[in-house]
C-alpha cells in the first residue's frame, strides 16, 4: 500500500442489502417477488463493478446493468457471462461490441433500431433489446404518447426481438410527487399501446431505488435499485429495508503541528485560528473524491470524535483542528463511515455540501485503493 487513503469496501454489506431487497419484495408479493437488476454503472458506484458483480449475481441478481458498452466489455472481459444490459445511447462505432460480447443493448431512438437491425441482418444473427420509453424524463427514450408512429418498424425488424420494456422515474424519491404519479401511467399507457401494435412476451421494469421503496405497484418484472444496494436509502424511505453502507473512506494522521493565534491554514489564508491550534494534517484531498465545500463545514472521525476541517479542501490533503484530542501521527481518520460510537455518513456528507450521496460516492478518485472485504 501506497498512499494511506484507502476506500474499504464491505462485499458482505453488498451481499446483505442484495438479499434484504429480495426479501422484502417477496414478503410483499408472497412469492419469490421481481427479478433484482445488479447496477454496476459507473464502476458500481464507485465501490468496483467487477467485484459488485459478481457479489451481487451471488446474492440473487438475475442480470447486471451499466450505463454503456464500455462498461459492459469490462464486465465481460473479466469474466461474468451473465446477461448485461446497457442502458446508454450508442454510436455506430459502438455496434461491434454488442455482437462481439453478447450484450442487450437499449433502443432509444428510431435510427438507433435501424442501425442495430442492419447491423445484425449484416451477420445473420436475432437480436434482443430492451425498449426504452420517456414518460416525461425527457432525457433519452421513446416519447410515451407517440409509439404507434416509431415503433412498428422496429417491432417488424426480421432481426430484432424485443425482450424488455422500461422507464425511469425522475422523482420517485419525492413522496407525493405529481411528476412521479404522472410518469407511472404514461408507462402503464405506452404498455397498452405496445400490446395493440402487437408486442408480446417481454419484461416491464421501471423501479429505481425510490420507487422499489415508495411504491410496489411499480416493480413489475425487474427492479433496478442502484444507491440503495450500497447501503444508502432515499432520505424520505429511510429504514424500510435494513440496508448496511459498504463503502467506508479511511485515512491516516500524516502530521500534527501547532498554529499561533492568528496565523491562518491553507490555500488563500481563510482560516484564521483565533487560538493556539492543534492540526492534523491528513493525505486525502479533493483528488480523492472530497468535495472542496467541506471547508468550515465537514468534520471526520479521529480517536471516536468529531474534528473539524479547517482551511481549504487542497489536491492531497486536509487539515483538521484536533484541539485537545491527543492525536498523534499514524491515528486513523474515518472520513465516511464508523469509528467508535459515531458514525458519518454519506448521506450526511452530502447534506453538509448541498450534493446528492451518488455524486460523492462516484467521486471517489481511482488513486484510491479498493481494499475488498470477503461476505
Amino acid at each position: 500500500m501506497i498512499r494511506q487513503t484507502v476506500a474499504h469496501v464491505d462485499l458482505g454489506a453488498l451481499a446483505h442489502n442484495a438479499r434484504a431487497i429480495r426479501a422484502f419484495m417477496a414478503a410483499r408479493t408472497g412469492g419469490a417477488g421481481p427479478v433484482l437488476a445488479g447496477v454496476v454503472k459507473a464502476n458500481a458506484y464507485g465501490h468496483g463493478a467487477v467485484e459488485a458483480a459478481r457479489t451481487l449475481l451471488d446474492a440473487g441478481a438475475g442480470l447486471l446493468a451499466c450505463a454503456d458498452i464500455e462498461e459492459a466489455v469490462d464486465l465481460r472481459r473479466a469474466g461474468l457471462g451473465a446477461p448485461i444490459l446497457v442502458f446508454g445511447a450508442f454510436g455506430l462505432g459502438d455496434l461491434d461490441g454488442i455482437f462481439e460480447y453478447a450484450l442487450t443493448p437499449t433502443v432509444s431512438t428510431p435510427t438507433a433500431a435501424s442501425r442495430l437491425q442492419a447491423a445484425a441482418a449484416q451477420r445473420g444473427v436475432r437480436l434482443r433489446y430492451h425498449l426504452g420509453i420517456d414518460t416525461g424524463m425527457h432525457r433519452l427514450g421513446l416519447r410515451h404518447d407517440n409509439l404507434s408512429r416509431t415503433t412498428p418498424e422496429l417491432l417488424a425488424s426480421p432481426n430484432l426481438e424485443i425482450e424488455g420494456v422500461y422507464t425511469h422515474f425522475a422523482s420517485a424519491d419525492e413522496p407525493g410527487s405529481d411528476l412521479f404519479a404522472r410518469q407511472q401511467r404514461n408507462f402503464e399507457a405506452a404498455d397498452r399501446a405496445l400490446a395493440a401494435l402487437g408486442a408480446r412476451g417481454y419484461v416491464r421494469h421501471a423501479a429505481n431505488s425510490g420507487a422499489l421503496l415508495a411504491d410496489p405497484s411499480t416493480w413489475f418484472d425487474l427492479v433496478r435499485p442502484g444507491l440503495l444496494v450500497y447501503g444508502v436509502a432515499p432520505p424520505a424511505f429511510e429504514g424500510r429495508v435494513a440496508v448496511r453502507p459498504v463503502m467506508s473512506l479511511r485515512s491516516r494522521v500524516a502530521a500534527v503541528k501547532g498554529v499561533r493565534s492568528g496565523e491562518s491554514i491553507g490555500y488563500g489564508g481563510r482560516f484564521v485560528a483565533r487560538r493556539p491550534t492543534t492540526m492534523a494534517i491528513v493525505p486525502a484531498g479533493y483528488a480523492d473524491g472530497l468535495d472542496t465545500r467541506l471547508e468550515g463545514r465537514g468534520a471526520v472521525l479521529v480517536r471516536g470524535r468529531r474534528a473539524p476541517i479547517v482551511g481549504a479542501v487542497s489536491m492531497d490533503m486536509i487539515a483538521l483542528d484536533v484541539t485537545g484530542m491527543g492525536v498523534e501521527p499514524g491515528d486513523e481518520v474515518v472520513i465516511t463511515g464508523r469509528q467508535g460510537e459515531d458514525e458519518i455518513t454519506v448521506g450526511e456528507m452530502a447534506g453538509w455540501v448541498g450534493t446528492i450521496p451518488y455524486e460523492l460516492l462516484c467521486r471517489v478518485g481511482n488513486r484510491v485503493e479498493r481494499v475488498y472485504h470477503s461476505p
